[in-house]
């Protein structure tokens, strides 16, 4: 048995934010706005009213209030709502980096996979994006299609084990 619990988080203001030109210009804009650097690859950043989470070079997932983001982006880049499309899954206990390795193909107990770190994996077939938010919790983003499915998954894997 794999001691984690599963839970549903409600639904959250969700937006992917593109850069795809003058990366530099738009970070510098981000961090006077902000009041703190974009976070670089697999790793996350904010404050108590917005938090980025980078899983791809040049995007970064957004939760919370992105007031004044496309203004920073100008026409660098791109800031889409996509929190219809996203179920967020917080897995809390000691097990969490445990039942993420079933069906998955990301070594998420690598210790260094820690608080504030990100990745992007596929599990049981499943494109996820992972957030560490602190030692015994991790949140998963995962597509509302499978998102069901994959939490079936992942109840029936904590009893296996």
């Amino acid at each position: 048995m794999i001691d984690v619990t599963i839970s549903t988080l409600p639904p959250a203001p969700l937006h992917a934010l593109e850069i795809w030109s003058n990366a530099q210009a738009v970070a510098k804009r981000f961090q006077k706005a902000a009041g703190f650097d974009l976070p670089p690859m697999g790793q996350s950043a904010g404050n108590a009213a917005i938090q980025l989470i980078r899983f791809e070079p040049t995007v970064w997932l957004v939760e919370g209030d992105v007031t004044g983001l496309e203004s920073v982006l100008g026409d660098d880049g791109a800031l889409t709502a996509i929190g219809g499309g996203i179920v967020r899954v917080a897995m809390s206990g000691a097990g969490w980096r445990r039942l993420l390795m079933e069906g998955g193909v990301f070594d998420a107990e690598d210790p260094a996979f820690g608080p504030g770190r990100s990745a992007a994996t596929i599990i049981d077939h499943v494109n996820v994006r992972l957030h560490v938010t602190g030692e015994a919790q991790c949140t998963a983003y995962v597509p509302s299609s499978y998102a069901h499915d994959l939490i079936e998954f992942w109840n029936a894997a904590t009893s296996l084990a």
